[in-house]
């Protein structure tokens, strides 16, 4: 498992309040061998579990994030899509005992920011979704 999974997993973050959401559902599946980071989602006692593990930083769009360990970024919001963090939260799948956004909120905020890497990803999901 990768390092910083590893790290994830160790945070011990109640189950049911957060999901892996970004890049990190694509490198769990396999379907990429490194990331610069992992994003996570939480809620309620997952984000205050979370906020005795770092610093909080407030970004330039007020939302807040804590950088816990290197290349695990905590949030409890998602400026990307339509979804609810609630949403993504309540509907994320289990890979190996983690909860990970679906696929298509995924898609979806990659499509909206449509960075190159964001396409590369799409099509990674595309192929792996279509076999």
């Amino acid at each position: 498992m990768h390092v910083y999974l590893q790290r994830l997993v160790g945070l011990g973050l109640p189950q049911g309040d957060w999901a892996l959401t970004g890049t990190g559902p694509l490198l769990l599946r396999g379907w990429l061998e490194d990331v610069g980071d992992l994003d996570v989602i939480t809620r309620g006692a997952a984000w205050e579990a979370a906020k005795g593990r770092g610093d909080i930083r407030t970004l330039s769009d007020g939302n807040q994030l804590i950088a816990i360990e290197p290349g695990v970024s905590v949030g409890r919001t998602w400026p990307y899509g339509d979804a609810t963090v609630d949403e993504m939260i309540d509907t994320a799948e289990l890979i190996e005992g983690v909860p990970c956004v679906r696929l298509e909120h995924i898609v979806a905020y990659k499509r909206i920011l449509d960075r190159p890497k964001d396409r590369a990803h799409i099509a990674l999901i595309e192929a792996h979704s279509q076999g």
